[in-house]
């Protein structure tokens, strides 16, 4: 049983080695999860200066 599992694996990765794009969409993803992470940090920038800015606006309502 374990040889046919060794087999099994090395038959795979001959497969595996033979095709040169297979390790793309693993690259493909880290960059993809680094442009997200890029993305909602500045979302959070933005988000944190706009509140900011709408905190400091005056109504001129309140104080009498």
């Amino acid at each position: 049983m374990i040889r046919h599992l060794i087999a099994l694996l090395r038959s795979r990765l001959q497969v595996l080695r033979a095709e040169p794009e297979a390790g793309y969409s693993t690259e493909a993803v880290v960059v993809i999860a680094l442009l997200v992470a890029m993305a909602i940090t500045a979302v959070g920038i933005i988000a944190a200066k706009v509140i900011s800015t709408a905190h400091n606006i005056s109504t001129g309502g309140s104080g009498g």
